[in-house]
């Protein structure tokens, strides 16, 4: 028998069990039910930092924990493709054939070493240690090979090594490099026109984290009241918006939980605006939201007729959201009225309103600031299933209106075939209608182009990419 057989075998090292980190087992958390269940990151995510907090206690979870956990669900969310493409090259397989939650990992692991401070070393332990607890020692092995070769280089250095030359393919280009499917950069340029210096203030803007806007409603609250909250400041154009620089919990301020004022992007508020100031002939007693939900732009609307001596009705099809709308109104000084009906089958009579307005369901690709999911979950062929609803409702909304009354047309889209060509289409088949000039609606508000609608974008008025068109019924 050999002298090395006669050896003793060194002990194994103990097995450590992995620690669990409620921040990073937070962020897997929402990333997958935004991937399992087709969840939007700001519905999921609120109700799971109440959970950390009330588990957890206010001491082990604090303000820092919950900013960090918004922060990695948030920011890997919107540069997810950036990372798939960064993650496809370090490993050897293509990526539809990683496992969906082993890809979630990987993604908030590439977050933090490419798009936060966090030092190298900590972002790939902590990666680790949540791959243990989520996935298993086995897959948190491949986890941290992956990391690993991840941490090799900075974002800059991996953009140049992924994305194609913008000479050879521009808008690959600035898919991969701004973290946009190709279909929706496409898109986006096609509206806003212009060279690259546009489209790329446009797609950074989409990756940034907006404000906190508010809305205090005409009547009910004022902007001084709101001002004296910490860190808010005016908003830019409308006279009601206050903007929270340093984000905060709008559900904390008393005037947001009475329902006094509410949290509404300032585009949006000037959408409602717009509508309300256009110049009628004849009476202005009857106004309409005819997609209402989840109420917003009612409750600005309800307040602005209530000043004017006007009734609202807003109008729902679905039960759920009416119900939100009714929430939002709930308070309102002047008369209102929620009902639930489907704004292409009217449950009033031809011309009964003085002022409509529809903000038709759309692809939401004007929100992709606020809904960074949104992109990697809409298809082209979805503006197929839109465009007949957004014709329909057009073209109700203009039977709805009296003669020498006003339609709004809004949409959270800046995509052509859900803004201009819906307006061109309808116009068309209804010669009584006429487009007003908006700009003049909406004064101080600069790069509203040439009329006679109006694209908001995040780059040039740091809101939603709103459109707005009015139209006046002529006979």
């Amino acid at each position: 028998m050999s002298d090395t057989s006669r050896r003793p075998r060194k002990p194994g090292k103990p097995y450590r069990r992995p620690k669990k980190d409620p921040v990073r087992i937070l962020a897997f958390d929402a990333l997958r039910a935004v991937d399992e269940r087709d969840a939007y990151a700001n519905l999921v995510l609120p109700p799971l930092l109440r959970k950390a907090r009330e588990k957890e206690g206010p001491e082990k979870f604090d303000a820092r924990d919950a900013a960090l956990a918004t922060e990695l669900v948030y920011g890997t969310l919107r540069r997810q493709g950036t990372y798939d493409a960064i993650i496809a090259s370090c490993v050897d397989r293509p990526l539809r054939e990683v496992d969906p939650p082993v890809l979630d990992v990987l993604s908030l692991g590439a977050h933090q070493l490419l798009g936060t401070r966090i030092p190298s070393h900590a972002a790939v332990s902590a990666t680790v240690e949540l791959a243990r607890v989520v996935l298993g020692d086995g897959r948190a092995k491949f986890v941290n090979a992956v990391l690993r070769k991840v941490a090799q280089d900075d974002l800059d250095g991996w953009l140049e090594r992924v994305a194609p030359p913008y000479d050879d393919d521009p808008e690959d280009h600035l898919a991969v490099v701004h973290s946009h499917p190709r279909w929706v950069v496409s898109a986006l340029w096609d509206s806003l026109g212009g060279g690259r210096a546009g489209i790329e203030e446009l797609l950074r803007a989409d990756n940034e984290r907006p404000e906190v806007t508010l809305v205090a409603r005409p009547g009910r609250a004022t902007t001084e009241e709101l001002l004296g909250e910490e860190a808010a400041v005016p908003g830019r154009w409308s006279p009601y918006a206050v903007r929270l620089t340093e984000g905060g919990e709008p559900g904390a301020i008393g005037a947001v939980r009475e329902g006094r004022a509410g949290v509404q992007d300032e585009g949006s508020q000037l959408v409602a605006l717009a509508l309300a100031n256009a110049p009628l002939d004849g009476p202005d007693r009857r106004w309409l939201d005819g997609c209402a939900g989840p109420g917003g732009k009612a409750a600005l609307l309800g307040a602005l007729a209530a000043q004017r001596g006007a009734a609202l009705v807003a109008a729902e099809k679905q039960p759920h959201r009416a119900g939100l709308v009714a929430r939002a109104l709930d308070g309102n000084p002047g008369p209102y009225q929620v009902i639930t009906a489907d704004g292409t089958r009217p449950a009033w009579r031809p011309g009964s309103f003085d002022r409509v307005l529809v903000d038709v369901p759309c692809t939401g690709l004007g929100a992709l600031r606020r809904r960074p999911e949104a992109r990697w979950r809409r298809r082209p062929d979805d503006l197929d299933s839109f465009a007949p609803l957004q014709r329909g409702l057009l073209a109700s909304a203009l039977k709805s209106v009296r003669v020498g009354g006003v339609v709004g047309y809004a949409t959270c889209s800046p995509h052509l075939a859900e803004t201009r060509a819906v307006v061109a289409d309808v116009i068309k088949q209804h010669p009584e209608a006429d487009l007003i000039d908006v700009r003049p609606l909406l004064p101080g508000v600069p790069d509203l182009g040439e009329g006679p609608d109006v694209q908001l974008w995040p780059h040039l008025h740091g809101t939603d990419a709103m459109y707005l068109a009015l139209l006046r019924r002529t006979a």
